[in-house]
């Protein structure tokens, strides 16, 4: 039994505004979070098309650099063709037989050597440029002695990749 004057104790527990003030701070935090995320899946094909873009160069990178220097170089490239200049006389991709065909290409859809589209699902969106340029004296050569390839590739979302390589005259 209870004696008359005593206090009764303080029930613990939380007031409504301590509830409302823990409701809020969960949910800025939340806010937070999902914001943070938000960005990061944003993101989440940048190193995809990072990874086909990089592919895409080699596979065109391996192509070029495997022709002749000029359309007078003999097979084996001895003796050396004399003299640079940027002539593209073929305008069949099947018929590239030397690097300064190349340079015909502007935002082309990725293609394999014989001209045929590579396959669509891998490289939908991606678009190729190729320019060669007379590049010598940048490497220390004689001036007709090497060409430099510059190659861009352009993912789906209008992001430029630029790769460089020479090809010498030898």
């Amino acid at each position: 039994m209870m004696q008359r004057g005593a206090s009764i104790g303080k029930a613990a527990g939380a007031t409504l505004v301590e509830l409302v003030i823990t409701i809020v701070i969960i949910s800025v935090a939340i806010a937070g979070v999902v914001g943070a995320f938000s960005v990061i899946s944003g993101r989440s094909a940048d190193p995809l098309n990072q990874t086909r873009a990089v592919a895409l160069a080699q596979l065109y990178m391996d192509e070029i650099l495997s022709r002749k220097y000029a359309e007078n170089t003999p097979v084996g490239g001895s003796p050396k063709a004399s003299g640079c200049s940027i002539v593209t006389e073929e305008s069949d991709r099947a018929d590239y037989d030397d690097v300064d065909d190349y340079n015909a290409i502007s935002g082309e859809t990725p293609q394999n050597a014989n001209g045929d589209a590579l396959a669509a699902s891998a490289y939908s969106g991606f678009l190729v440029t190729v320019r060669v340029s007379c590049a010598g004296t940048e490497v220390g050569l004689p001036s007709d002695d090497a060409k430099r390839i510059d190659l861009t590739i352009t993912d789906p979302s209008s992001l430029a990749f630029q790769f460089s390589a020479y090809r010498a005259n030898y």
